[in-house]
């Protein structure tokens, strides 16, 4: 059985670097976020004292739960990023969907609580004054969630980090709803329809719910260790069958952790064949593979073809 071990000193080497330097972005992405959140939390609380826009609070308390959610993010981070140890073999990048699971329960109680408000305004709305100051903190708000956005986006890109990836839908999502505050600012106080607000808060937690399940069904995945997408799951079939050597393969299995793929399938070669020269085809298989998905660890186990095994087989 082939442990996915044989790599050179140098590529070891090369790889742990690329290991600290993705940890390093996405321990920066993550202070960045919580770094953003404490700024917006402050201003949105100034400007809805002055406004009492009830849609401005829907910002407001949106991001309270960003900054729960960021700092859930940042442990998360920390803690999945710890190498392997004799407790937790398979690393500690379950750690990062646990995270996604706490931002669903931040983001899904949010969607209820900016419900009860917009409700309590549709049935006795109240005008909104000081809108200027609402509009201008909800101008700052959108400047800042842009840069840290994009920087997210890069990190992403760079990591695959799961967390990240789901702290960036909260404050893509907040560029939206952000300019739709300052739409519904302008209606009320300039147009006279006092019940856009409450109706845009409306709009926007059904939006957070939304965004809430697409949170949970996403780390609920990873959690329960379901299988790469088909298409992968095809890659993996045709780079293994494709050495001339190779016969067949069964038995594929893959998840994630985090931002760690597991390969394990069993590769059916002649039975005729040396111990040697299976292991070595079975290293040039996993070369392959591992060319394909970076940071993949795979698993092979040699089959002599034609024998047939005791338990089931999945394809």
């Amino acid at each position: 059985m082939d442990d996915g071990n044989h790599g050179s000193a140098a590529d070891r080497v090369a790889t742990s670097a690329a290991g600290e330097r993705s940890s390093r972005l996405k321990y920066v992405a993550a202070g960045a976020s919580v770094g953003v959140a404490s700024v917006l939390i402050a201003a949105k609380a100034g400007a809805w004292f002055a406004t009492g826009s009830v849609s401005l609070l829907s910002t407001l308390v949106d991001s309270l739960l960003d900054l729960a959610a960021s700092l859930v993010n940042f442990v998360a981070v920390h803690q999945a990023a710890q190498p392997p140890d004799r407790e937790h073999r398979f690393g500690h990048g379950k750690a990062e969907p646990l995270a996604g699971l706490a931002q669903a329960a931040f983001v899904g109680g949010s969607a209820v609580f900016l419900i009860v408000q917009a409700a309590e305004k549709l049935v006795h709305p109240t005008p909104i004054s000081n809108s200027t100051i609402g509009i201008g903190v909800m101008v700052l708000s959108i400047a800042l969630t842009l840069v840290l956005v994009l920087f997210q986006r890069f990190v992403v890109q760079r990591t695959g980090s799961v967390a990240i990836a789901a702290d960036s839908l909260h404050y893509r999502a907040d560029l939206f709803v952000n300019i739709s505050v300052i739409i519904a600012l302008l209606l009320a106080t300039k147009g006279g329809w006092i019940v856009a607000d409450p109706l845009l808060a409306l709009v926007i937690a059904a939006y957070i719910l939304w965004g809430a399940v697409g949170i949970f069904r996403s780390s609920l995945n990873l959690l329960m260790d379901r299988e790469l997408p088909e298409e992968d799951r095809a890659r993996i079939r045709r780079i293994a069958s494709a050495h001339p050597s190779v016969i067949a393969i069964h038995d594929l299995r893959t998840r994630s952790s985090g931002t760690q793929t597991f390969i394990q399938f069993h590769l059916e070669m002649q039975g005729d064949l040396s111990l040697y020269d299976a292991h070595a085809i079975s290293d040039d298989v996993m070369d392959e593979i591992e060319e394909a998905f970076p940071g993949a660890e795979v698993l092979i186990h040699e089959d002599p073809f034609g024998v047939e095994e005791k338990r089931a087989i999945f394809k």
